[in-house]
Order: C-alpha cells, then sequence, then structure tokens
C-alpha cells in the first residue's frame, strides 16, 4: 500500500512549485503575525489578514471554500499557541479557538471565511493587548486560577482552595485578593458569568441546564445573578447577542 506521503511525492511537488513560481511564506514571514497578535499590537490584524489573502497561504484542497477552512484551522492553532505564550489562560485560548471553528464550519464562502479570520485575528489581539502583562502570580495563586477555571460546574469554597495549595484560608483569600484585585468568591462568580454568557450566546442550552452546569442552586437564582452581574437578564442577552444564522432557544 502506496503512503500518503513520500519522498518521490516530496520531490514531485517541490518540482512543481519550482516551474509554477510557487511557494509557501517563509517561516519567518508566517510567524511575523503570530509575534504582533502575542505582544497585543494592532497590527497584528493587518498582518493576519494580508498574509491569509496572498497566494502562499497554501494548497490542500483543489476545492477553494475547504481549502480556505483548512487554513483557517492552521491559522486559528498558531493564533491560540500564540496567547498562550503570551499569557493567556490556556483554557480560555483553546475554547475561543474551538468556538470560532465550530463557526467557521457553517459558513458558505471564502469571503466569508476570510471575514472570520480577520474577527478570530482581532479578538485574540484584543484579548493580548487587555492582558496585564505587570501582574506575576504566584504559584498558589496560578495553581487555583486553574482549579477555578476546570470546576465551574462544581461547588468551590475558599477553604478547599486554600487546602489545595496547603495555605490556610485567611493567609490564602488575602493573597488572592492582592495578587488578583477581587476576593475568591468575586473571581470565582466573573468566571462564572463568563461562561453562561458564552453558552447563552453560542449555544442552545436552556436557563435551568446553564444554572445546573454552573453550579447555581435553580434557575431562578442564576437568573437573578446574571442580571445583577450584567445588567441583562439571560432571555434578553441571548436574544441580543445569540450568533446570527443561529436559532434561539429557551
Amino acid at each position: 500500500m502506496d503512503k500518503t506521503v513520500n519522498e518521490k511525492k516530496l520531490q514531485y511537488m517541490e518540482y512543481l512549485h519550482r516551474e509554477t513560481a510557487d511557494r509557501h511564506h517563509t517561516h519567518t514571514e508566517e510567524m511575523y503575525q503570530y509575534d504582533l497578535l502575542r505582544m497585543g499590537d494592532p497590527k497584528a490584524v493587518e498582518e493576519g489578514v494580508r498574509m491569509f489573502s496572498s497566494n502562499l497561504p497554501g494548497h490542500i484542497s483543489d476545492d477553494p471554500l475547504r481549502n480556505y477552512k483548512y487554513l483557517f484551522v492552521a491559522c486559528i492553532t498558531l493564533a491560540s499557541r500564540s496567547a498562550i505564550a503570551g499569557g493567556m489562560d490556556a483554557e480560555r485560548a483553546y475554547n475561543i479557538s474551538d468556538l470560532y471553528i465550530l463557526k467557521m464550519d457553517t459558513l458558505q464562502s471564502v469571503d466569508e471565511v476570510k471575514a472570520l479570520h480577520a474577527e478570530m485575528f482581532a479578538f485574540y489581539t484584543k484579548e493580548m493587548a487587555a492582558l496585564d502583562k505587570a501582574a506575576v502570580y504566584s504559584k498558589p495563586v496560578i495553581l487555583c486560577i486553574d482549579y477555578i477555571y476546570n470546576h465551574l460546574h462544581e461547588t468551590i469554597r475558599t477553604q478547599d482552595l486554600a487546602a489545595q495549595v496547603g495555605l490556610n484560608r485567611s493567609y490564602f483569600s488575602t493573597l488572592f485578593k492582592k495578587e488578583t484585585g477581587q476576593s475568591v468568591s468575586a473571581y470565582i462568580l466573573s468566571k462564572r458569568m463568563e461562561a453562561a454568557q458564552n453558552m447563552l450566546r453560542f449555544s442552545e442550552y436552556s436557563y435551568a441546564e446553564i444554572a445546573a452546569i454552573l453550579a447555581f442552586s435553580s434557575q431562578s437564582h442564576f437568573i437573578r445573578v446574571f442580571r445583577s452581574q450584567t445588567g441583562y437578564t439571560p432571555k434578553s442577552f441571548r436574544n441580543r447577542f445569540f450568533r446570527a444564522g443561529q436559532k434561539t432557544g429557551q
């Protein structure tokens, strides 16, 4: 059985590229856009769009739409890794990537994929620019932030977090607020609100399901807290911000 990739096929592709004066972007050319993104430099968007729309991004399908979708996945993979290298929470970077790929999968034209690519690059770049570069968290706080992010579906108590890192509750609470600017409970709530907004925007989970997933005691409790934190009821938020082209659900 022929292997998908072998030396003969590689040499033939190199021959075709030489004959047609075709080539890929160099590694330096390609990585410049991601270096700008990692630094939160607005020029990243312009550079990313230029690179994605050039005639050198790569040919991986004879179908133009499928080709750009494949390239989009490659680009967002590098964008998410660059954001992580620049200090973005890894789980957040991966979730952003997943949501954009889900959106990309529904698109029906090359122009739509290009527009979404520009939006994606702008989103990551804005997130990186907003990061507090001066904030240096201690190991206990970093470990607890990671724990919170991965356990939003559970009840999280301050004393349990403190125990996770071997500190007493009082000292841990003081350390966490000093470094993050928020109490432990306020930080947990803010992350639950971020998750709730994403589910309202990008999924059809009911309000009761979101409440249960995010460990609220009831749907009414979730609705009350969501409104106090965002100024919207879950219903009004979903109606206003739900992604175009998808159905809203109750």
